[in-house]
């Protein structure tokens, strides 16, 4: 994907990568090295793929033995990763593989947190448009990686109508009708902060109706008013402590903005070893 591609030399060009002032100063052009990326915390990792790539943009002939892989679970000490190759260019290339990695396992982790949270429910976990600027593809994907599913992934995916598309409208009913009336392909979903709107948006029959910053009483009290044919959504003030509360109301979904925009890194380490210098180039041993 020439996007991942453009992203990868962007992350390269930004932190100089081919001009390592300090490896170019302290190794030998012709050292070999081996690299081991292991775990230092428990979680999911995602950015596998994106990291194998940037050690490949920086150099085609790093050797690369992949142990753990996108959506697979580590412990503290779990190998991720063997490489051999020049050791400037793993050293170069060490810090924009593990901020991809760290900051996609991150959401994982957390993703994959709610969703065994709500476990042995009918209830989704789904992300938001709450993403980094340039990095939302990845983070989504990540999310995935973690168990939960993609919300839209930008605002031609999808018709939500929130509180100012209403505003702007009039109404509820007049803000549906107008997203059917404009594109029949879509789905439509609209944005419900009371019972009364709850009521107003069934009459119209949109495909998801979201519940936002209600108690899970409500949501319990709006899945008895909304048919099985509509999707429902809650979102708003729902975390780990809470999330299970919302899962057992019969909601179809819970939308997580915290599980891309505030989610912590996965702590991960890369550490080298040089390989003598006589070694031939073609060994292969890790």
């Amino acid at each position: 994907m020439s996007y991942i591609q453009n992203l990868i030399d962007l992350a390269l060009l930004e932190d100089s990568a081919y001009q390592d002032e300090t490896a170019q100063a302290t190794i030998l052009e012709a050292q070999r090295g081996t690299a081991t990326i292991t775990a230092k915390a428990k979680g999911i990792l995602s950015g596998c793929d994106i990291a194998k790539q940037v050690f490949h943009t920086m150099d085609n002939t790093i050797q690369q033995q992949w142990l753990k892989l996108d959506g697979d679970a580590v412990d503290i000490g779990d190998v991720i990763v063997h490489l051999t190759g020049s050791l400037r260019h793993l050293l170069a290339a060490e810090r924009t593989a593990l901020n991809f990695m760290q900051h996609l396992s991150g959401i994982a982790t957390s993703t994959h947190a709610f969703v065994e949270e709500v476990q042995h429910t009918n209830c989704s976990i789904a992300d938001t448009r709450k993403t980094t600027p340039g990095l939302r593809y990845l983070e989504k994907q990540a999310v995935i990686h973690g168990g939960g599913i993609n919300h839209r992934m930008d605002l031609s995916s999808g018709m939500l109508i929130k509180e100012n598309h209403i505003e702007a409208s009039g109404s509820i009913s007049d803000a549906i009708s107008a997203c059917f009336a404009h594109n029949q392909e879509l789905w439509v979903e609209v944005e419900c902060e009371t019972m009364a709107q709850v009521q107003e948006a069934v009459l119209l029959c949109p495909d998801i109706i979201l519940l936002d910053n209600m108690s899970p009483a409500q949501v319990a009290q709006a899945r008895e008013m909304v048919p099985p044919s509509i999707l429902l959504e809650a979102s708003g003030n729902i975390g780990l402590d809470n999330a299970r509360d919302y899962a057992e109301t019969g909601v179809n979904r819970i939308a997580i903005g915290a599980i891309t925009h505030s989610a912590p890194s996965l702590d991960l380490s890369m550490r080298v070893q040089a390989l003598p210098l006589h070694q031939p180039a073609n060994d292969e041993s890790l």
